[in-house]
């Protein structure tokens, strides 16, 4: 059996983010959760199994003080850092034209996406070199793949791939860096009770992606699995 790491997972309340804890816990890892939404906090606490495993911490993945303070809570707690998956993230594309797409937007959407992954990454770079960790950033297939009126969003994931190239280099081979592209993740079914709705999908939404079917959150957690 894989020995057991401690792994830091940003938005790891809902979505894809809690499909990865899920995962991981059931691998046998420890594994350290962060969110800003407290209600689903709360509710992944009482789903997510080997509570013992699991520290759950209200931090906002774009702020600088709360990312610091939450790695910290983090090696306190467990002792130790062996893994970053920066997963946290403004999922819903700006839907209107890019005239209409206001500055504070465009900057929200870069804020959390790509700043939150640098500041992650700064943050827990000292404590996984300790442990020649790994940091698995959360890009999207929009990164290579755009809509139109998606400009911030698409902008957020071309970023995290190019920071994921960069700090591969400058930490390597310390510590390994790599990123995922999902695609079409349905997360219906791993949001919090207040949100969780049934999804149907379009011929078109199955189409785009070449098996057929669009992803779900143990597709993207098995992967991030490997990759730690």
């Amino acid at each position: 059996m894989q020995e057991a790491k401690t792994i830091y997972v940003t938005g790891g309340a809902q979505g894809i983010g809690l499909g990865i804890a899920h995962h991981l816990l059931i691998a046998g890892h420890r594994v350290v959760i962060t969110d800003i939404d407290e209600e689903a906090l709360s509710a992944a606490k009482a789903r997510l199994p080997y509570s013992e495993y699991l520290l759950a911490l209200v931090a906002d993945a774009g702020n600088e003080q709360q990312v610091s303070k939450s790695i910290t809570q983090a090696v306190s707690h467990f002792g130790q850092l062996d893994g970053l998956v920066h997963n946290a993230g403004i999922a819903d594309p700006f839907h209107g034209p890019m005239e209409n797409l206001e500055l504070a937007a465009w900057q929200a959407y870069l804020n959390t996406n790509l700043t939150g992954a640098f500041l992650c990454a700064k943050y827990a770079a000292k404590h996984l070199r300790k442990q020649q960790g790994s940091m698995v950033l959360m890009a999207s297939s929009r990164a290579f793949q755009s809509e139109p009126d998606t400009e911030a969003y698409a902008a957020s994931k071309g970023g995290i791939i190019a920071l994921t190239h960069a700090l591969a280099i400058s930490l390597g081979p310390d510590i390994r860096v790599n990123a995922i592209s999902p695609g079409w993740i349905e997360v219906g079914d791993w949001q919090k009770p207040a949100r969780q709705q049934p999804v149907e999908h379009r011929s078109i939404d199955r189409e785009q992606h070449p098996a057929g079917r669009v992803g779900t959150p143990n597709d993207i957690a098995s992967l991030t699995h490997y990759l730690l």
